[in-house]
């Protein structure tokens, strides 16, 4: 059984160091339902570890990245979702359900991550015009294509600069 040394480093290892409870419970040789017993226990006490997780990554990094991080992750079950809905086993009354739900959660995700992190949004379409432009351009203009791509791709790494102010 762990003792409350090992609790404090998981928890200073998951709030300030942002490794996952799958990496703790393997570094301190404990089961992941154990860590999560740990961070629910102490949520309990009034110590929520996922607060306090976002709260040092807004004082070290700021909003955006904890908006991008939930992002991501959102991002990600949606994907997961989207897979199992392809499969079989969910009737299709359901998978449409299922999809309307996502459709109305992404929505608010992207409208949401906009106004709490604006940056976020204002570099997400910089890149889309870009992306926009250089498609333009391959249709369009497909003799020109290398050259626009060429003055695109290093002006692309200074977008992240510009719309980080």
């Amino acid at each position: 059984m762990a003792n409350d040394d090992t609790r404090r480093k998981a928890r200073s290892d998951y709030i300030y160091r942002r490794m996952s409870g799958t990496t703790i419970a393997l570094l301190y040789n404990v089961s992941r339902s154990t860590f999560g017993r740990w961070k629910s226990n102490a949520k309990k006490k009034g110590d929520d570890w996922d607060i306090a997780r976002s709260a040092s990554i807004i004082a070290g990094e700021g909003i955006e990245v904890v908006v991008s991080t939930v992002v991501e992750d959102f991002m990600v079950m949606a994907q997961s979702l989207l897979e199992e809905i392809k499969g079989d086993a969910v009737p299709v009354d359901q998978k449409v359900k299922h999809l309307v739900s996502l459709a109305d959660a992404m929505t608010k995700m992207t409208s949401a991550a906009g106004k709490l992190a604006p940056s976020i949004s204002e570099l997400g379409v910089a890149q889309d015009v870009m992306r926009h432009l250089l498609d333009f351009v391959r249709a369009e203009f497909p003799q020109h294509a290398n050259v626009v791509l060429e003055i695109l791709e290093p002006f692309g790494e200074r977008l992240p600069e510009l719309y980080s102010q």
